[in-house]
């Protein structure tokens, strides 16, 4: 059995996932601390690493940051790379294969400067092992040759700072874990404080917005910048071209309802998974590898991209035996909720 969702294409807006149409947010990045709206309590501890670490002339600790994609991980990298003055490398987990990639990395680096690696927890074990002194002791070793011949080379790295980011904090090893100094937790943004986001965004795009227009987009984004700066890009278009060019409550209400994103923020994928559950599974539980079949979806996506906002929203639970519906899904998709108490009883 397999569903598709006309109305929800993979790469539709509601995912954290990076478009293609994300690359140009790269301008609406802030580069300070004080620019940085939102996550208070990562900032307030972040200022003392950082002005710690300027006052000893030292490089700051290996830094973890995780959570759920989308929350500016990669941003506040280069806000704390600008913050210490000093210059960042990126590249991510899959991109180092060998550990010769790493070793390059590693000693084009200058004193107290940052690598960033995203996706941390998908870099190959052989690697890992040649980043644990590298973390440690400023130093990896190369092995040269193959066989009786084969010798060991040590390479002095500068003082540098490995700043790791990881929506799969859980996926990390211990030892890898344990060898950072600061590690930190990004959370889901509050309505208000997308409000800013949109707000902000919205004046470096030259956009025109009311407070309600932004307050209506930032309502609807998961609790997620990338998210909300996307929303902004697409109902600036249906302003420009329905509207007069200012984007209110109004404008803002139409152009993503007409993107099938509802008052909650949930997408026609959203209210198909809650459905399947409920059509095909009397409301769960159900596991996710047969809700995953059912909506010819990866589990992986499901389990990372949609179900985090859904559980947090209070419209899904997890069981030991599998996912359940909960009763204000059934109030928000308009559906009785006297089957479910049947079934129950």
């Amino acid at each position: 059995m397999s569903i598709s969702f006309s109305g929800a294409p993979e790469d539709n807006i509601t995912t954290s996932r990076i478009l293609p149409e994300d690359n140009a947010e790269g301008s609406l990045r802030p580069r300070t601390l004080s620019e940085y709206i939102g996550q208070e309590k990562v900032k307030e501890n972040l200022r003392v690493f950082i002005e710690a670490a300027k006052l000893r002339e030292e490089a700051l600790d290996h830094v973890l940051l995780h959570g759920p994609p989308g929350l500016g991980k990669t941003t506040l990298a280069a806000v704390i790379a600008n913050e210490m003055g000093v210059n960042m490398r990126i590249t991510s987990g899959p991109a180092i294969e060998k550990a010769g990639d790493l070793a390059a990395l590693l000693t084009n680096l200058q004193e107290n400067d940052i690598l960033f690696v995203d996706e941390i927890h998908r870099l190959n074990r052989a690697v890992e092992e040649v980043l644990y002194p590298a973390m440690e002791d400023y130093a990896i070793d190369i092995i040269i040759g193959k066989g009786p011949s084969a010798n060991s080379i040590r390479l002095d790295l500068p003082k540098f700072t490995l700043i790791g980011a990881t929506t799969r904090s859980g996926q990390l090893t211990a030892p890898l874990r344990d060898r950072f100094g600061v590690v930190l937790r990004l959370e889901l943004y509050t309505t208000e404080e997308l409000q800013q986001i949109v707000t902000r965004s919205a004046g470096i795009l030259g956009i025109e917005i009311d407070r309600e227009g932004a307050w209506e987009i930032a309502s609807r984004s998961r609790g997620t910048p990338r998210i909300a700066n996307r929303m902004l890009r697409r109902v600036r278009d249906f302003a420009q071209v329905r509207a007069d060019g200012v984007i209110t409550r109004e404008v803002a209400d139409y152009a993503l309802t007409t993107l099938e994103v509802d008052h909650m923020g949930l997408d026609a994928l959203d209210r198909g998974m809650l459905r399947s559950i409920i059509e095909y599974y009397n409301g769960g539980p159900v596991g996710l590898e047969t809700l995953a079949a059912t909506m010819n979806e990866e589990s992986i996506t499901l389990e990372d991209v949609y179900e985090p906002y859904l559980i947090q929203q209070g419209f899904l639970t997890r069981t030991p035996r599998g996912r359940c519906v909960t009763r204000r899904a059934y109030e928000h998709l308009g559906l009785d909720y006297l089957g479910q108490q049947q079934l129950e009883l």
